[in-house]
């Protein structure tokens, strides 16, 4: 593929199954000792300058003391794995400390991964708030800094040689007949699809404080959202989230992912799960990925309208603007509104911008997934 592109959906969109919301990862999330609702900004002059009514940005580059929102679905995955292993309940702790004390039966216990580079320190975070050990496995093109950050939190790396889809496929095997290992993988396939789906319930948190923070702010809900795909949890995510609260009048979503990962935009044009060979060069880490988790591809087959393949420099060009209104963001943070600035700014989509119906009147949500990273991880 050459080329910032949009492919929209062929399937007709809204075609899902009933989805079942739950408040308790909102719960255990909040009963985390650095909870705090993380920012909804109101980017007004970015707005105008796009012929936008409302911007509106969740800052995802500190949550629960981690620079990236995957801590929500890492933690509530480890949580929902231990909780089953033991029969918790909800109930029956209320801080860290308790629940910390109720896991001393499982010790010693490992929790296994493969990351490039957020979600295995969420993983490794939670192992070490929990007393548990992480086990966690890279690319070799991974940046150090990466390594040494989920290191600092007492987890042991396995370097692979390979990429991102290499290090889960390392991952998978490691914990086979393992009965103190766990693995909490976000990429699903047939025989590892429940933590996924955990991962993207954690999710959830994210949006319920969107939810609440607009209506603070009396805009409502979004006309239209723009989400970075990856492997597709949290595309997933965004599907359920606005399919449970609003059925099929939900906003128009869209997805986003590097032209040299297309996963999904692959995957649509295929109508099936496709993957996208490598190497792949993309300088996103965290979107690097060259196959969708098979729980993601119905929600993102039947949900979204449509992806944005974009450039890196698209990227790296969103996020210099908004590090310039003080928002930390790298090149995979900042892609859900790279996505908007190339619906906008490229003189060959404006007939995206018509089926986006976008117009001085539109309210439109975009992700900073997370803060400034190294750009030569994968």
């Amino acid at each position: 593929m050459a080329g910032p592109t949009f492919f929209p959906n062929p399937t007709s969109p809204r075609v899902l199954p009933p989805v079942q919301r739950s408040m308790e990862p909102h719960i255990f999330h909040r009963r985390l000792p650095e909870y705090e609702v993380t920012p909804l900004y109101r980017l007004k002059s970015l707005a105008g300058r796009l012929g936008l009514g409302e911007l509106l940005m969740k800052d995802e580059s500190d949550r629960l003391g981690l620079p990236s929102f995957k801590i929500l679905g890492a933690s509530w995955a480890v949580y929902t794995l231990l909780s089953r292993k033991l029969g918790l309940a909800m109930g029956s702790w209320e801080g860290l400390e308790e629940l910390y004390a109720l896991l001393e039966p499982l010790r010693p216990l490992e929790l296994v991964t493969a990351t490039d580079g957020n979600h295995g320190r969420a993983v490794a975070s939670m192992a070490e708030r929990l007393g548990l050990w992480a086990k966690v496995f890279v690319p070799d093109r991974i940046a150090a800094s990466r390594i040494d950050a989920i290191r600092s939190h007492g987890a042991e790396i396995v370097v692979v040689d390979g990429d991102y889809d290499d290090a889960v496929a390392a991952a998978a095997a490691a914990v086979e007949g393992e009965a103190g290992a766990l693995l909490v993988q976000d990429t699903g396939w047939d025989l590892n699809e429940e933590v996924p789906a955990w991962i993207v319930d954690g999710y959830d948190t994210l949006f319920q404080e969107a939810d609440e923070q607009m209506l603070e702010l009396g805009i409502g809900r979004p006309d239209l959202v723009l989400v970075q795909v990856g492997v597709g949890s949290l595309a997933t995510a965004v599907v359920r989230h606005y399919f449970a609260l609003c059925g099929s009048s939900m906003p128009r979503l869209l997805g986003v992912e590097p032209v040299a990962a297309a996963a999904a935009l692959a995957s649509l044009k295929a109508g099936r799960l496709k993957p996208v060979p490598g190497p792949r060069k993309s300088a996103r880490a965290g979107l690097n990925c060259g196959l969708l988790s098979s729980p993601a591809w119905p929600w993102i087959q039947g949900g979204l309208d449509g992806i944005v393949a974009i450039e890196d420099d698209r990227a790296g060009q969103a996020a210099h603007e908004l590090q310039a209104l003080g928002i930390d963001s790298g090149e995979a943070g900042a892609a859900g509104y790279a996505g908007l600035l190339e619906i906008c700014s490229n003189p060959a989509m404006p007939f995206v911008r018509e089926r986006a119906r976008l117009s001085t009147a539109s309210v439109v949500l975009v992700i900073n997934t997370e803060g400034g990273t190294d750009s030569d991880g994968c």
